[in-house]
C-alpha cells in the first residue's frame, strides 16, 4: 500500500467548522495557565487546546490574552474557537473552578514531591484541570498547595523539563486518551 498525503480540502472535510467548534461536546479537561510569559507559548497552547478539544482555557496572572497578533499567529485562529477566560490570579481561577465544578480534580503538571507520571492519570481524575506553569519558575508553591495532585512527564535525557507548550500537548493528549478509553469500556 502506498501512502498519500491528504489534500487541504480532504483535511477540511474531516474537521469541525468554526461554528461547530462553538457547540460541540468537548473533552472534560480544562487547561489553566499560571503566569506564562511568552505570547507564542500561549498561542501554541490555544492551538493544542483546539486540537485536543479541551473544555476551556483559563489564563491567569500575567499570562497574555488575546487579541494579540503574536498569539493569533501561533494559534492559527484557535484563539477564536477555544473557550477561554482570564483571571487576575491563578488562585482566583482555582476558586472559580471549585465553585463551578466541585468534583473537579486540579492537577499540577510539575516536578514535585509525590508527583506521579502523567501516564498514571485515570478515569477517576475527571473532570480534570491541568495547571501549567511559568517557563522559568514553574508553578508557585502557593498554587501547588491548592492542587489535588501533581503529574510529571518522564524525562530520559539530560534536561529536566520541556517547553510549556510541548508539555501541555503531552499532558492534554494523555488525558484525552484516558478519557476516550474510559468511554469505550
Amino acid at each position: 500500500m502506498q501512502l498519500r498525503k491528504l489534500t487541504h480540502d480532504e483535511l477540511l472535510a474531516e474537521r469541525l467548522t468554526q461554528a461547530e467548534a462553538q457547540s460541540v461536546v468537548r473533552h472534560p479537561v480544562t487547561l489553566l495557565l499560571h503566569n506564562i510569559r511568552s505570547l507564542y507559548n500561549v498561542g501554541s497552547i490555544f492551538r493544542t487546546a483546539d486540537a485536543g478539544l479541551a473544555q476551556n482555557l483559563l489564563l491567569a496572572g500575567y499570562t497574555p490574552t488575546p487579541p494579540r497578533k503574536e498569539i493569533t499567529k501561533t494559534a492559527l485562529g484557535a484563539d477564536q474557537t477555544v473557550p477561554w477566560q482570564y483571571f487576575s490570579t491563578t488562585q482566583q481561577a482555582i476558586e472559580y473552578l471549585r465553585r463551578q465544578k466541585p468534583e473537579i480534580t486540579i492537577v499540577a503538571v510539575e516536578l514535585a514531591e509525590r508527583s506521579r507520571s502523567v501516564y498514571e492519570l485515570s478515569a477517576d481524575d475527571f473532570p480534570l484541570c491541568l495547571v501549567l506553569g511559568n517557563e522559568i519558575t514553574g508553578i508557585d508553591d502557593t498554587i501547588l498547595a491548592l492542587c489535588d495532585a501533581a503529574v510529571e512527564i518522564p524525562m530520559y535525557g539530560v534536561k529536566h523539563s520541556l517547553n510549556v507548550s510541548v508539555a501541555t500537548g503531552i499532558a492534554l493528549f494523555e488525558a484525552v486518551r484516558v478519557w476516550t478509553m474510559r468511554k469505550q469500556q
